[in-house]
């Protein structure tokens, strides 16, 4: 364990507190270990000032003691301490809001979600039956544009075991940059928090398209959660509204 050199609010309390003749100016009188608190208590001030902390010959001789020369014990002790090597804390984890889509657990920022809403009706659009966005739905008296992630990311085929079905469909809000969308989802877990050395290369499963705004997996629950970049993916999501 390393011990750190006491600081020089602590070394001053030391040497005023407990009377140290060599370390001390010679014409310094201690006169709080004398007739203070921690002497005989009769200094005629102590009943005005309670204690020698609130006295300003205490005060005056913290001012001499912080100017005296630093003494080598110290200066060694000090330049000992600053030349240890440092060791750098773990980097901050980053938090996601996983969810599913199909059979593929995915997974983005939490700063990009402002809510997670029950499945409601869907407002369709003209000519918009077979693209990304499905239509519109109400959000807290506004409408915004739902859109299909699993068309987007090409999740939607393939067989989802029984026990993965939409049990616990929700709708997600989101909102990126000022970019507003609701996405509905199979299931959502929650906020997930992992260390950006976790990433690895997404697997085949999510780079089958070629659309791709995956930037790894990270392992969970003995399963690979795809990351997505909220930046593509909002790009692409703008760039199919014409």
């Amino acid at each position: 364990m390393n011990h750190h050199p006491p600081s020089p609010a602590a070394t001053i309390v030391a040497h005023l507190t407990v009377t140290h003749p060599g370390d001390r100016p010679s014409e310094l009188s201690d006169c709080w270990n004398q007739i203070g608190v921690h002497g005989n208590q009769t200094c005629p001030e102590l009943p005005r000032h309670t204690h020698c902390h609130n006295c300003p010959t205490y005060a005056a001789a913290a001012a001499r003691l912080l100017d005296r020369p630093l003494r080598t014990e110290d200066r060694r002790a000090w330049t000992e301490h600053y030349a240890q090597e440092k060791h750098l804390g773990a980097p901050a984890k980053t938090s996601a809001l996983l969810f599913r889509l199909g059979a593929e657990w995915l997974a983005l920022p939490t700063a990009a979600f402002q809510e997670i809403a029950e499945r409601r009706p869907l407002h369709s659009l003209p000519h918009r039956r077979a693209g990304i966005i499905l239509g519109l739905i109400n959000i807290r008296g506004e409408l915004l544009l739902c859109a299909s992630l699993g068309r987007l990311l090409g999740l939607e085929t393939g067989p989802v075991a029984p026990r993965m079905r939409a049990e616990y469909a929700r709708l997600l809000v989101a909102d990126w940059q000022g970019e507003r969308f609701t996405f509905p989802v199979e299931e959502v877990h929650g906020v997930h928090r992992f260390q950006q050395t976790d990433l690895h290369p997404p697997p085949a499963t999510l780079a089958r398209t070629g659309f791709n705004c995956t930037l790894g997996v990270f392992p969970w629950r003995n399963r690979a959660v795809g990351y997505l970049d909220p930046d593509t993916l909002f790009t692409a999501l703008n760039r199919n509204l014409t």
